[in-house]
């Protein structure tokens, strides 16, 4: 089983090959999160037969799902129906490829702390993720941390729903390390439930989606939380381009940053 991960360009497939096959990555889809997309099946099929053409088996393979404004704690009716329509629409699409799994966000109004909006935003989303898993028991359900300010809503969640084999964390690393929260205390906090994750680099302000060791992380202490906390999650190296995709493989090989040990 693959632990690597990239994101294939569909302009450049025989270049994504090229690295998923010496790197043994699997493939992470970000074609189907757009709602344009979303919204025209014949464009959904159009998009699995062309990879089709250069993969006979998607089931180690992983995609996005829907996240623009999808936010299915809405008080607003009309949101929330369109949020729970979209998530639906990305998950019909992972059981049409035979997908692996899929990764959604929190969604969560950033620094928003009000306790009957934590509470709410916990109980809709339990009992939502709760069914979603279990009508779809061939895929994973990764919820991915985006500008969530520190790990504890997230972790509270998870922790409710550890009895669910299907649903855990995705660990956006590049998006922690533009929090005040320490990372030590994001992996620590979020360990026992990370089954993906999502590394890129950044300036530390910015989520700016760079290659691997361009920007200011630092990736030694990356690695090095990962042993510690002894976590064993598949990862994607979310950098679109293959250039910028090969430029990160290449460093984390080098450099022996998990999951990429030479």
């Amino acid at each position: 089983m693959s632990r690597g991960y990239i994101i294939p360009d569909r302009k450049e497939i025989e270049t994504s090959l090229r690295l998923a096959g010496e790197y043994g990555c699997a493939f992470e889809y970000n074609d189907f999160f757009i709602p344009e997309v979303l919204d025209d099946p014949a464009k959904q099929e159009e998009i699995i037969e062309f990879y089709a053409r250069y993969r006979s088996d998607f089931s180690n393979d992983t995609m996005h799902g829907a996240f623009f404004d999808v936010t299915i704690h809405s008080s607003d009716p009309l949101i929330r129906d369109a949020s729970v329509l979209r998530i639906h629409q990305s998950m019909e699409i992972a059981k049409r490829m035979g997908l692996k799994g899929v990764v959604f966000h929190t969604g969560r109004l950033a620094g928003f702390r009000s306790e009957k909006y934590l509470k709410l935003w916990h109980d809709i989303n339990r009992w939502f993720f709760t069914e979603l898993a279990e009508t779809y028991p061939q895929q994973q359900i990764y919820m991915e941390n985006m500008f969530d300010e520190a790990p504890d809503v997230l972790a509270d969640l998870a922790e409710s729903m550890k009895d669910i084999s299907n649903f855990g964390i995705c660990l956006d690393y590049a998006h922690a390390a533009l929090t005040d929260f320490p990372l030590q205390g994001w992996l620590g906090t979020l360990a026992p439930y990370i089954l993906h994750m999502h590394v890129n680099d950044n300036n530390l302000k910015d989520d700016l989606h760079q290659p691997v060791g361009d920007g200011q992380i630092d990736w030694k202490t990356f690695d090095s939380l990962i042993r510690k906390h002894q976590i064993e999650a598949t990862t994607l190296v979310e950098v679109s381009g293959c250039e910028g995709q090969e430029k990160s493989l290449n460093y984390m090989r080098q450099h022996e940053i998990y999951p990429f040990y030479a």
